[in-house]
């Protein structure tokens, strides 16, 4: 009865073990998807008669959709890891026939991964691969604790054509997206930009300084108040327009303004002479004009009334009394 027992057991454990080799077989093989029922897809007429959700190319913002969406900061800096999860354990890999792949590190294990990497300095040193800082760009942790670029490391598995660490050629490598390089590049440059804008006003404090202070040195005092003058005066010049051809042309205009000036004074302002004034009174006489022109009154009776003035001298009133009489014989004639 024992040895049938035996017999039954061995039977047993070598059909489990077939069963778990096959099903790891078809597993592995992908040879799911022909075995049990068959899934038979829809025809062109039924698909004809489905209906369409027609959606707009432009957005109307009706309905809330394309909306710009702002990345926080947390999910900016989120870290993933990039390989996909494994398929469950096949029968033979949990009774240990085959070999059971590796299963994804645990946040522990990516922990301390990337401190062994972080106490190597490796992500403030440059990518092995192409030899630049990481910046801003994407960064990758490998399971083997060292660092690259993701586009890198895509490049080089293309290149290589298998998974492989390009550092320590471990195979089948585990990869997270991690962001170290890029906070040790935001902080160099911000160490960057304060340091320049500390000296910049360092060296604008020590401008004024010794713009406002002169110098101990006799030497140095007297060069001093000479840069000093020599700014004043460049500053006055500066401030001043000085256009020598527009000044010497507007001197010229208003020298030829003045000339015309004072020539047509000459013409229109001309002193009458003597003898011109006698010719005038002439004429007037030879007119024969009796009554005055704006009050319509007789000149000859204002001329007889008219009383000698006592200011003037003898040479004028014998001058008026010669006029007089010439006016007196003229009408005289006339009238006759």
């Amino acid at each position: 009865m024992s040895s049938k027992r035996g017999d039954i057991k061995k039977t047993g454990n070598t059909a489990l073990t077939a069963v778990a080799l096959q099903d790891h077989l078809v597993k592995s093989l992908g040879l799911n998807d022909f075995i049990g029922p068959r899934h038979i897809g829809v025809g062109p007429a039924a698909r004809a008669k489905q209906k369409k959700s027609v959606r707009s190319t432009i957005d109307t913002g009706r309905f809330g959709r394309n909306k710009p969406q702002v990345k926080k900061k947390e999910e900016k800096e989120r870290e993933y890891v990039l390989d996909p999860k494994p398929p469950p354990l096949t029968l033979a890999q949990k009774f240990g026939l085959v070999d059971a792949p590796e299963q994804l590190l645990t946040e522990t294990d990516w922990k301390k991964a990337k401190e062994k990497s972080n106490k190597r300095d490796d992500s403030k040193m440059p990518c092995v691969i192409c030899k630049e800082d990481f910046g801003t760009q994407e960064q990758v942790l490998l399971s083997c604790t060292h660092v690259f670029h993701r586009a890198c490391l895509q490049a080089f598995e293309r290149f290589t054509g298998k998974k492989t660490c390009p550092m320590c050629r471990r195979e089948q490598y585990q990869t997270r997206v991690i962001h170290e390089g890029s906070r040790y590049h935001r902080h160099k440059c911000a160490t960057m930009i304060q340091a320049c804008w500390r000296g910049y006003v360092v060296r604008c404090m020590y401008v004024k300084l010794r713009e406002s202070n002169p110098p101990k040195d006799p030497k140095l005092r007297q060069k001093f108040y000479e840069e000093k003058l020599h700014k004043i005066t460049d500053r006055m010049v500066r401030s001043c327009d000085f256009d020598v051809h527009s000044f010497l042309r507007e001197m010229d205009q208003s020298l030829e303004a003045s000339r015309n000036v004072f020539r047509d004074f000459d013409a229109r302002f001309q002193q009458i002479s003597e003898e011109d004034w006698e010719a005038i009174q002439l004429k007037a006489v030879e007119r024969g004009d009796i009554d005055c022109p704006i009050c319509l009154t007789s000149l000859i009776k204002k001329s007889y009334i008219e009383q000698p003035d006592h200011s003037t001298t003898n040479q004028t009133k014998s001058t008026k009394n010669d006029t007089k009489i010439l006016i007196n014989q003229s009408l005289l004639q006339g009238n006759l």
